[in-house]
C-alpha cells in the first residue's frame, strides 16, 4: 500500500521530474562533447554512447516514474525508415537553405575541411539530437499537449526550445526566435505526425549534420566554426546570412521550413493526431 501510493505520488509529478532529469542529461551532454569535440577518437565514440544511455534512459525514466508499460514515441517498429525519412528531409532541407543563401551572393568563401572533423562533429551532434528530442520532444511537448492541447503545446515548446540557445555565445534575439520557428517547429510538426521520435531525430541530426559536419557553419550562435567536411565562410546581410548566429537565422530560413512544418501538421491533423483542449484534458 505504502509503495503503491509512493508510485502514484511519482508520476503526479511526472512532469517536473522528467524535465530536471533530462535537462540536466542535455546540460552534461554538451559540457562533455564540447570538451571531447576536438578529438575525434572521443567524440564520435562518446556522441553514439550518449545516445544508447539517454534512449535507454528515456525508457526506463517512462516506465519507472509515468507507469508506462510501453513507450510508443520510441517503438521499434519502423525505426530505420523513419530515421530515414528524417534524414533526408533535414539534410534536403539545409541543402537548399545553403544553396539559397549562395544565390543571392552569400557565399564568402568554401574550402575544404576535415575527414576526421567531420567523423567527431557526427559524434557531437547525434548526441545532442537525441537529448534534445527527448527532452522537448519526448518530455516537454508530450505531457505539455496532455494539458493544452496540440497547437498551444506546439508553440510554447518551440518558444522554449528557442529560448535555450539564448545561452550561446552569439546568440541574438532575431536568432533565438527563428530557430524556435523553424527547429522547433518543423521538428514537433515531425513527431507530431508520426507519434514517433524517430523522425524528428533523424530530422534533427541531419539538419545539424548537414550544417556543421558538411558545410562547417556556425551551428545556432556557437562562438567557434565547427570542424566540417567543407569550410564555408558567408557573408552579406544578416537578412540573407543569419549574420553571427549562422544560417539558421537567416529569413530563408524560415521560408525553407514553413512548408514541410505546415505539410506535417495537414498530415497529422488529416489523421486525427491534433489533439483540442477538451480532448487533451479528457
Amino acid at each position: 500500500m505504502v509503495l503503491s501510493k509512493e508510485v502514484g505520488q511519482l508520476r503526479r509529478y511526472r512532469f517536473p521530474v522528467l524535465l530536471v532529469a533530462f535537462t540536466v542529461v542535455m546540460l552534461a551532454n554538451a559540457a562533455i562533447m564540447q570538451l571531447v569535440s576536438p578529438v575525434v577518437l572521443l567524440a564520435l565514440p562518446l556522441g553514439i554512447g550518449s545516445v544508447i544511455a539517454v534512449l535507454a534512459g528515456y525508457r526506463k525514466l517512462s516506465r519507472v516514474v509515468e507507469r508506462r508499460a510501453d513507450i510508443p514515441e520510441l517503438a521499434r517498429v519502423r525505426v530505420w525508415s523513419q530515421l530515414r525519412r528524417g534524414a533526408l528531409l533535414g539534410s534536403g532541407l539545409f541543402v537548399l537553405l545553403i544553396l539559397l543563401i549562395g544565390m543571392f551572393g552569400g557565399w564568402q568563401d568554401m574550402s575544404w575541411g576535415s575527414i576526421w572533423g567531420c567523423l567527431g562533429t557526427a559524434g557531437m551532434v547525434a548526441s545532442v539530437a537525441v537529448t534534445e528530442e527527448v527532452l522537448f520532444r519526448g518530455v516537454l511537448f508530450r505531457i505539455m499537449e496532455e494539458r493544452t492541447g496540440t497547437m498551444t503545446a506546439l508553440v510554447l515548446s518551440s518558444l522554449i526550445f528557442g529560448l535555450t540557445h539564448s545561452i550561446n555565445a552569439e546568440a541574438t534575439l532575431w536568432g533565438v526566435l527563428s530557430i524556435a520557428l523553424t527547429g522547433g517547429m518543423l521538428t514537433t510538426a515531425a513527431y507530431v505526425a508520426t507519434r514517433s521520435l524517430w523522425l524528428s531525430i533523424g530530422l534533427h541530426f541531419a539538419w545539424n549534420f548537414t550544417h556543421a559536419g558538411i558545410f562547417g557553419v556556425a551551428l545556432s550562435g556557437s562562438a567557434d566554426a565547427p570542424a566540417g567536411l567543407l569550410r564555408t565562410t558567408l557573408s552579406g546581410p544578416t537578412v540573407l546570412t543569419g549574420g553571427t548566429f549562422g544560417p539558421e537565422a537567416s529569413l530563408f530560413a524560415l521560408l525553407v521550413c514553413v512548408v514541410p512544418t505546415v505539410l506535417l501538421l495537414r498530415r497529422a491533423a488529416r489523421t486525427g493526431r491534433i489533439q483540442r483542449r477538451v480532448q487533451a484534458r479528457a
